[in-house]
C-alpha cells in the first residue's frame, strides 16, 4: 500500500475543514434568525433544531456577556460576530500547531 499514512498535513486540513463546518452553520443560525416565521415543515423543522441544537450552546456563551441591542422584535444579537472572530482566531492557532 502506498500513500496510506496520514500526514500532519492532513489532519490540519481535516481539522480546519470541521471549523468551516462549524463557520458555516454558524452563518446559517444567524440566517435563520432573519425569519420570523417558517411553515411547518417536519424535515425543515428537523433541519432547523439540528443547526440550533449544534450553534447554540456556544453563542450562549457570548450571549451572556453580550445583551442584545435594541427592543422588542427588532432587538440586534451581535454575539455571533464575537463567536465567529473568536472562532478564526481559534482555528488559525489549532491548524497552525497542527501542521507544525
Amino acid at each position: 500500500m502506498i500513500g496510506a499514512a496520514i500526514g500532519r498535513n492532513d489532519v490540519a486540513d481535516y481539522v480546519g475543514a470541521l471549523f468551516l463546518v462549524y463557520l458555516i452553520l454558524i452563518f446559517i443560525r444567524v440566517l435563520l434568525s432573519w425569519i420570523p416565521r417558517m411553515p411547518y415543515n417536519r424535515y425543515l423543522r428537523a433541519a432547523v433544531g439540528f443547526v440550533e441544537e449544534v450553534t447554540d450552546p456556544y453563542l450562549n456563551v457570548f450571549r451572556r456577556f453580550m445583551p442584545r441591542i435594541g427592543g422588542g422584535g427588532f432587538a440586534l444579537d451581535l454575539s455571533p460576530i464575537l463567536a465567529i472572530v473568536l472562532l478564526l482566531i481559534a482555528q488559525s492557532v489549532v491548524v497552525g500547531l497542527i501542521r507544525g
